[in-house]
């Protein structure tokens, strides 16, 4: 049943990385680029579930170690666009990266290990760093880098914040109880991610 239940729900990411890819153009002819960087992100499935488990990482690690995520994460993305759009071209990265990517972060939370903060922001900078270069692929000579940079570093602050305040909370509810299952279901989650980044790492030598 709980593999049925996965299929399904990679099933419906592609699917709804797919329709929103479509849409990108049209958000920029309409919103303007600060719109496109802040949007963009959720049209690729690898940073829509590479930006969740970092964010739920965060929080699982507690808010004393999660909190410099709210920095590290959106600087990456800036030195990773920033980094690109110096050298004036977007370099061809295989799908294995992003994959690997995945497949560390869900390793991460499976193990529930003890990250030191400082390994933890050195990670976190590094995948941010990767992927905000990946988002320079939607920069064309109009593009306007500089509202691209702010809607994407944004975006990153915003969802990384939210998710790292929302498994914070559901680590430590407010009515008294049972807490164990709460830590199990959120390394059960992070084994999900790394299986998923594992196919995903295969698929990609398979190609």
């Amino acid at each position: 049943m709980n593999i049925r239940l996965g299929g399904v729900w990679i099933a419906a990411a592609t699917l709804l990385a797919s329709t929103t890819a479509s849409e990108a153009h049209v958000i920029a002819a309409r919103l303007g680029d600060f719109y496109v960087g802040a949007v963009h992100p959720f049209t690729d499935l690898h940073d829509i579930i590479l930006w969740l488990a970092i964010g739920i990482l965060g929080g699982s690690l507690g808010a004393s170690k999660g909190r410099w995520l709210v920095l590290a994460f959106p600087l990456g993305l800036l030195a990773g666009l920033s980094l690109v759009a110096g050298l004036g071209f977007v370099p061809s990265e295989s799908s294995a990266l992003p994959a690997a990517m995945i497949l560390l972060v869900g390793l991460l939370l499976a193990a529930a290990m003890p990250v030191p903060a400082t390994l933890l922001c050195v990670i976190v900078f590094a995948l941010a760093a990767a992927r905000g270069a990946a988002n320079a692929s939607n920069l064309e000579p109009e593009t306007n880098r500089l509202l691209f940079a702010a809607g994407l570093a944004s975006a990153g602050y915003a969802v990384t914040t939210l998710i790292m305040a929302l498994t914070l909370t559901f680590q430590r509810p407010v009515s008294a109880g049972p807490t164990a299952w709460r830590t199990i279901a959120i390394r059960a989650f992070g084994g999900w991610v790394a299986a998923i980044g594992l196919m995903m790492t295969g698929l990609a030598f398979a190609s």
